[in-house]
């Protein structure tokens, strides 16, 4: 097996008919050294640095594990989810790929947006930060899991009413964190609402709708209000034509 520890990955790879020893050609240690190094051919040299490699024979032998597979088994949404995945696997890349929940966003992948918050056992967590493994077992809501049948919950209702929501990229975050703060709270004011969605992005409202959509889902809640199911039939197939006549 070569010997990559005595090559520097940061000095420039060599030209051809070039040795890679740093000794001078007057030194013992020279042409054993050019015995030794000048093996490697430059294509082997090119690939040394990979990360998390090292060259055995020609052949990139892997210095990191491989993941294994497990089953991994949680409350997703009211239904248990059992899946097969990666000891290794993201909560936000299992959601999406094995439970079918394309409503958790992928964004920025660091942590930073608040488009992949879901829910877990009632907390606010960002699955792209989150490994699978750390909330096996849990209850996971995702904004799929709002709703109650065809009742939509008050904050989702109320974000289509007062435009809460424009593109629409972001709005499965922000209804996420703010059901949690309802739940807790039913009557948020502003510094608590902008408080509870400070880790939350979004480039086309201003927020000031999103705030508004809160103070109107709160009122709704706190008055016992129940929302029509809008699904229902409807007795005239085309509402609101003769109103223009």
């Amino acid at each position: 097996m070569v010997e990559t520890t005595r090559l520097n990955i940061n000095q420039q790879s060599p030209k051809q008919g070039e040795t890679l020893t740093g000794f001078e050609p007057s030194s013992p240690r020279f042409y054993q050294e050019r015995q030794e190094i000048e093996q490697v051919s430059i294509k082997e040299w090119c690939c040394i640095g990979r990360i998390g490699e090292v060259m055995v024979g020609k052949e990139h032998a892997s210095m990191l594990p491989k993941p294994t597979t497990r089953q991994w088994v949680a409350d997703v949404n009211g239904v248990e989810c059992s899946v097969l995945t990666n000891n290794n696997a993201i909560l936000l890349d299992l959601l999406r790929d094995k439970a079918g929940c394309l409503g958790v966003k992928r964004g920025c992948d660091m942590g930073t947006c608040g488009c992949c918050a879901v829910l877990v056992d009632g907390k606010p967590r960002l699955s792209c930060l989150t490994l699978a493994g750390e909330v096996e077992g849990t209850k996971i809501t995702t904004v799929e899991g709002l709703a109650d049948g065809n009742h939509l919950h008050p904050i989702q209702s109320m974000f289509a009413e007062c435009g809460g929501s424009q593109c629409g990229f972001c709005t499965p975050g922000f209804l996420v964190v703010i059901s949690a703060l309802l739940e807790e709270n039913n009557s948020p004011n502003d510094a608590e609402i902008k408080n509870a969605i400070e880790g939350n992005l979004c480039r086309c409202t201003g927020y000031q709708q999103i705030v508004e959509s809160v103070h109107a889902a709160a009122n709704i809640l706190s008055s016992g209000q129940e929302l029509p199911d809008v699904t229902s039939a409807k007795d005239d197939p085309h509402p609101g034509i003769g109103e223009l006549e």
